[in-house]
């Protein structure tokens, strides 16, 4: 007789997405677990956690989706958003992105898996679009150093007023905002400077408040309200009249036509390129440009590209000062910033070069256009107030503004509503003729004359005071990639040149690349989500808002605080709001006072950094040999500044990749002390569905949806840092000047948008809704199963650092090379070179242990990548064997001399090793070559000559 018992069983959807995103299979899982000596997943973890935090009790999550299922509903929630016609600028145009990059780059994982390119021998591809980037903001800045983006306009003016402070000692206190820049940059300058003791003081263009105790001054060209104030450099010579320094926001597109903040005397030059091909989204990610002049090329905050070159003498690409960045200076750090926009930044850089500086200023002009015809339209129905120098952006006064904006609306339209009881509208490169008349119809009541009659009545030229004479993208790489074909294949010469998770796998410590599924990218790119303006009207947003209103929930219920921002746009934002919760918390509370946070030596650089830029003051905690928090000391301290005591931040599991056992009682003793518990989540891939920070004690954690949920890292950038907070601390939640958001007590703004990057978040979304509360805990489980075999296998090989108490680790583990630099001659640079001729990217390297290697391999690879790994390294190991042995010596082997690149093979050979050796050293690498496009870089020649925008073509034929 068939049997027929199991065909219900077929009912369901045969493609459980947790099956698509857990790499291991259920014999590769036995497989893994009969290695390390356990019977199961459960009796693995529950060795690793402490017994006091771990819960076997499942989260309440909605039941987990299909991928079909999902993008069908992610398409339901972005047909809800209404999206109007947006004319309201404040710093977010409507951009047209070119069908060829929004694919090839976009949309391409090769792009948007990689990592940050600490290792730029196989990061040489998205250097030279960065480097592009920064030659694109140096030409029309007119400054000479850039760097390769920030965060927002509003977060890249805060960052300017930190340099500046910073540049003048703090021998001044005061910052003067003009009332032309954008209302949200202003907020974020606030929220920055508050915490810090500097004053901001928001005065009229006209009257700008200049005194003996003012650093720096803000600038906004052309103005949020359009009007292009013709005296800049008069006033930028003014400000330098009374020592201070200026700040001008400007706006890239109009800086092809205006004169550049340099060629006016400006100090530092910032603001946004989102207009350069990328979506709103309704606020982000976007990339900001900061540029100053050359004396501050080593106070710039963020990353910076510069020319360097290869072992072979080849000219190459790297992060240039690598140890200024601030992170690495920790409590004595200005900028908290350890990341930037970089796959943003790379869509810019290739706008423009796909446009090069003709097409660019096509655009700019066409733009000028249709704002003077604009003009024009209105003079002519008798709406004055539109006379002043203007790129972009009419503003203006109407008689009955409620039937202005009725007819507006019923057209389909969205425009800015001014405090002074303005309207504004500002034109981008996507208006057409169509909209064009419909608006002034709209506006006017009255049908629109002649398009072409108007466009004759008008100039698009800017007077000689104004008008830019100066060139810009003078670059050849800027004038030979217009055709689409020719792009294309730059894009993947470059593309090429990077290796990405669509080469191998990634397993970096502490920073989680795992799948970045093709089901959670589709939602990026759809209109309902990726072209609001931040400031619609909120009636516009109700997909969104939902949305929203799900992943907070959903992170709330993960991490077991209630209480849910989602509007930090980096983890160093996340950090930064935390702290500032903590700091409001005890303010209502009338412990203004307690403003010492207590950090662990191990802690990563920018907690120090944040804790600082938050007004506290630092105190370090000892770790002991084991490299747990010392609770001895830590106790010691946290009585010693009970009354002033305000926090503790700490990583968990820790940045060793142990789950301390003391945890619980650490938190106990900062809340005995009247102290708040920060932890940050940058390892929270290890605690998801199997412990909750929330039950054991934290009181703000920030999440890393980048690297725990499944944002791709997109070569450096974008990322998102929201923060959950229990119940006591979420009537801080951060604000916003424009949207209300935020709890009823909220701190200031970190971020210019008031969900930060919004348009990415439907990734974390799709991701926790397809996984459900059993897939994400499988997931956690298994990302600590594949930390424990390669732990296993390694440890075999080479000396194993720090586990737990029963002898395991959490989801990394750390790899001590410091032996055999005295055995071998080896350092930790050299393995980390030879691992990219097998075709890996390296662990982390150097941290938290100087000397060691930090592994981390996530659940997302199958044991055919594990165990691919694990020879790699087991073969680097025993070619030290032969050093360590005599038959290479230490100054010529395959390690010293790492990576081989392709000119090896047919270059004059001397080494005691064979080509074969160097180039295919192991079985996979020959089937499968990831070239490494140049050899070991010279970090201190590169240092020693910053070069960082693209150098001229003499300079690259010579």
């Amino acid at each position: 007789m068939i049997d027929t018992s199991k065909n219900v069983d077929l009912l369901s959807p045969t493609d459980r997405f947790v099956e698509r995103h857990v790499g291991p299979d259920t014999r590769e899982v036995e497989a893994m677990l009969s290695r390390v000596g356990f019977e199961s997943l459960d009796a693995l973890v529950e060795a690793t956690v402490p017994s006091a935090i771990y819960r076997s009790a499942a989260l309440d999550l909605p039941a987990p989706q299909t991928e079909r299922a999902m993008v069908a509903e992610a398409a339901e929630i972005a047909a809800m958003n209404v999206v109007k016609r947006s004319l309201i600028g404040m710093g977010y145009h409507r951009a047209v992105l070119p069908g060829v990059i929004q694919r090839n780059i976009l949309e391409n994982p090769a792009w948007y898996t990689q990592y940050t390119p600490y290792q730029p021998e196989i990061s040489q591809g998205r250097l030279e679009a960065l480097l592009n980037y920064q030659t694109m903001i140096c030409d029309l800045t007119g400054l000479p150093v850039a760097n390769a983006s920030l965060l927002d306009e509003g977060t890249a003016a805060a960052e300017a007023m930190s340099l500046c402070y910073g540049a003048l000692r703090g021998k001044r206190n005061t910052i003067v905002v003009s009332g032309d820049c954008h209302p949200q940059s202003v907020a974020v300058i606030q929220t920055r400077a508050l915490p810090l003791g500097i004053n901001v003081e928001v005065s009229a263009h006209d009257d700008l408040a200049l005194h003996d105790d003012v650093f720096a001054v803000v600038l906004q060209y052309p103005g949020s309200d359009g009007v292009i104030r013709e005296d800049m450099a008069a006033v930028i010579e003014q400000i330098h009249g009374v020592g201070a320094l200026a700040i001008v926001a400007a706006d890239l597109l109009a800086l092809t036509m205006l004169k550049s903040p340099g060629e006016l005397g400006a100090d530092v030059a910032i603001g946004t390129t989102q207009r350069f091909g990328v979506p709103m989204g309704f606020g982000g990610p976007h990339a900001a440009y900061f540029a100053a002049r050359d004396k501050f090329k080593r106070k710039i905050p963020g990353r910076l590209v510069g020319v360097s070159k290869g072992a072979n003498g080849e000219q190459a690409l790297r992060l240039a000062l690598q140890t200024r960045e601030q992170h690495i200076r920790r409590d004595k750090a200005t900028s908290n910033i350890c990341t930037s926009q970089v796959l943003l930044a790379v869509i810019a850089s290739m706008y423009a070069v796909y446009h090069g500086p003709e097409g660019l200023l096509a655009i700019a002009r066409r733009v000028k256009l249709f704002t003077e015809m604009f003009a024009t339209a209105l003079a002519d129905a008798g709406i004055g107030g539109a006379d002043a120098q203007r790129f972009d952006t009419v503003s203006f006064a109407v008689k009955d503004t409620k039937a202005v904006l009725g007819r507006i609306d019923a057209a389909g339209f969205e425009l800015r509503q001014l405090a002074d009881g303005r309207l504004g509208v500002t034109f981008d490169e996507a208006i057409t003729v169509a909209e064009f008349e419909a608006l002034v119809t709209a506006v006017t009541g009255q049908a629109c004359s002649s398009v072409e009659a108007l466009a004759a009545r008008v100039s698009v030229e800017f007077g000689e005071g104004l008008a830019r004479t100066s060139d810009y993208l003078t670059h050849p790489t800027f004038h030979a990639y217009h055709a689409e074909h020719e792009l294309l294949r730059y894009m993947y010469r470059l593309q090429q040149r990077d290796l990405s998770l669509t080469t191998s796998m990634i397993p970096l410590g502490s920073c989680t690349m795992k799948l970045n599924a093709t089901a959670e990218m589709l939602p990026v790119t759809m209109a309902g989500f990726s072209e609001l303006h931040p400031f619609t009207d909120p009636v516009n947003t109700n997909g969104y808002r939902r949305l929203f209103t799900q992943l907070e929930a959903m992170l709330g219920e993960i991490t077991g605080l209630p209480g849910v921002s989602l509007q930090p746009n980096a983890g160093s934002q996340g950090e930064y709001a935390g702290l500032l919760t903590v700091r409001a918390y005890h303010e209502a509370n009338g412990d203004a006072h307690r403003n010492i946070c207590l950090i662990p030596s191990s802690a990563h650089g920018t907690n120090p950094a944040s804790a600082v830029m938050a007004g506290m003051k630092v105190v370090v905690v000892k770790c002991d040999e084991r490299g747990n928090v010392d609770l001895v000391d830590l106790r010691e301290k946290a009585s010693k500044h009970s009354d002033n005591l305000a926090a503790v931040m700490v990583t968990y599991p820790s940045t060793h990749g142990v789950f301390e056992e003391g945890i619980v009682e650490l938190c106990s003793i900062i809340h005995e002390h009247g102290g708040q518990v920060y932890m940050d989540g940058a390892n929270m891939n290890a605690q998801v569905g199997i412990c909750r920070p929330g039950d054991f004690g934290a009181d703000v954690l920030h999440l890393n949806l980048h690297k725990t949920f499944c944002i791709p890292h997109g070569g450096g950038g974008p990322g998102v840092g929201p923060i959950a907070v229990a119940a006591h601390l979420a009537p801080f939640l951060p604000g916003h000047s424009e949207i209300t958001t935020g709890g009823e007590a909220a701190i200031g703004p970190v971020s210019a948008a008031p969900w930060g990057s919004a348009s990415i978040l439907p990734i974390s979304w799709m991701y926790i809704r397809m996984m459900g509360a059993a897939g994400l805990r499988e997931a956690t489980q298994v990302a600590i199963l594949n930390a424990n075999y390669l732990a296993k296998r390694l440890g075999e090989h080479y000396d194993l650092l720090y586990t737990g108490e029963n002898g395991t680790v959490a989801h990394e583990f750390i790899l001590d090379l410091r032996p055999l630099a005295d055995s071998a001659g080896v350092s930790v640079a050299d393995v980390a070179k030879r691992l990219m001729d097998y075709g890996f990217h390296a662990p982390t390297m150097s941290w938290p242990v100087a000397g060691a290697l930090m592994v981390e391999p996530t659940e997302s690879e199958t044991l055919y990548e594990l165990d691919r790994f694990a020879d790699a390294l087991i073969s680097i190991r025993a070619e030290i064997a032969k050093i360590e042995a005599g038959e290479w010596p230490r100054e010529d082997n395959p390690l010293v001399n790492a990576p081989h690149t392709a000119a090896t093979l047919t270059g004059e050979w001397s080494h005691p090793y064979e080509r074969d050796t160097a180039v295919f050293p192991s079985a996979s690498s020959r089937a499968s070559k990831f070239w490494p496009s140049v050899g070991r870089l010279d970090d201190a020649f590169g240092d020693r000559n910053l070069v960082c925008s693209c150098p001229s073509i003499e300079e690259y034929e010579d």
